[in-house]
């Protein structure tokens, strides 16, 4: 039997057909440039992101039951480790269409009638050998697992993008290091400043908060943190945004296992997402340690900034 890796993960998987085009998408329309088809989804690139750091990773969510299934041998082939992970014939990825513009910013529209989640019995003896376990909005159809693996004292990291309900809230709960896009911790929260959004989400559970903001960096709130901090993006040059935040969740959750502080965390999750940002494609262009520890070492490496002296433009 393989061994359990540090960080396990269940939740979206995907097929995308990636256009890049010669416009920004703001254009309205641009002539293609280039037409590819790559394997995504939240969680499976967030593991393929920690292995490609060194880490060990194993998805755990629904494959399909042949052994040649293109999906699983994707993963295998991203250093991901399948042989924990349950079967079913009727398991299959979601399937995205992505735009991506001469700015690098993209619009994804997906097809996620597909079988995500986990199986009910996963066992815990697996579980409780792991570190980490990363989920994303799909865990709703399978609390429980997240609940025994949280009571098993496991690190939960929520990758969370949109609500359909309690279950999102119960979700939302079990997260200690809970990563939210800030565009949807406006929503989660009906408050408008990070500061107040941080407060909101903030419970005695928490680990961490971190909301990401894009070019405008990293807002955060940590445990053992005093006071609310911006960490302001790395100035790279942007070529395609697809994978950029599943590579934070990853960078993070690798270095979490390395015993790093909520500061550390952040701010190396933030340089692998913006090494990231410099290649085309969600799985290609995720970095190595090296890449990230050299940008981290750049002269012109943000800081973070008390929230209360930072200069705040958190979008409308």
């Amino acid at each position: 039997m393989p061994t359990i890796p540090s960080i396990l993960g269940f939740g979206a998987i995907a097929i995308d057909d990636i256009v890049y085009v010669d416009q920004p998408l703001s254009a309205g329309k641009g002539k293609v440039l280039q037409s590819t088809r790559a394997f995504g989804g939240n969680v499976a690139t967030a593991l393929a992101a920690v292995a490609r750091l060194g880490g060990t990773a194993g998805f755990i969510g629904w494959l399909a039951s042949a052994a040649d299934d293109a999906v699983q041998l994707d993963l295998v082939a991203s250093g991901i480790e399948t042989a924990f992970a349950p079967r079913h014939p009727d398991a299959r990825p979601v399937h995205s269409r992505i735009t991506v513009g001469s700015d690098g910013e993209r619009f994804i529209a997906y097809d996620d009638d597909a079988m995500l989640g986990t199986a009910p019995d996963f066992p815990d003896d697996i579980l409780s050998r792991a570190t980490v376990l990363i989920v994303d909005s799909y865990a709703t159809g399978s609390l429980d697992v997240v609940a025994r693996a949280c009571d098993l004292g496991l690190a939960i990291l929520g990758d969370i993008e949109w609500s359909s309900g309690p279950a999102t809230e119960r979700l939302i709960a079990l997260c200690d290091h809970l990563i939210l896009p800030l565009s949807f911790a406006r929503t989660a929260t009906g408050r408008r400043s990070p500061a107040e959004m941080l407060d909101a989400l903030w419970l005695p559970s928490r680990s961490a908060v971190v909301l990401t903001d894009g070019g405008r960096g990293v807002y955060y709130r940590g445990r053992e943190e005093t006071g609310l901090w911006h960490l302001p993006p790395h100035r790279v040059a942007v070529v395609d945004s697809t994978g950029a935040g599943d590579c934070f969740h990853g960078a993070y959750a690798h270095v979490l296992t390395r015993g790093a502080d909520t500061a550390g965390r952040v701010a190396f999750a933030a340089a692998a997402a913006a090494v990231s940002l410099t290649g085309r494609g969600g799985r290609e262009a995720l970095p190595t340690e090296d890449q990230v520890t050299q940008l981290l070492a750049s002269a012109n490496a943000p800081s973070a900034v008390d929230l209360k002296n930072a200069h705040v433009d958190a979008g409308a």
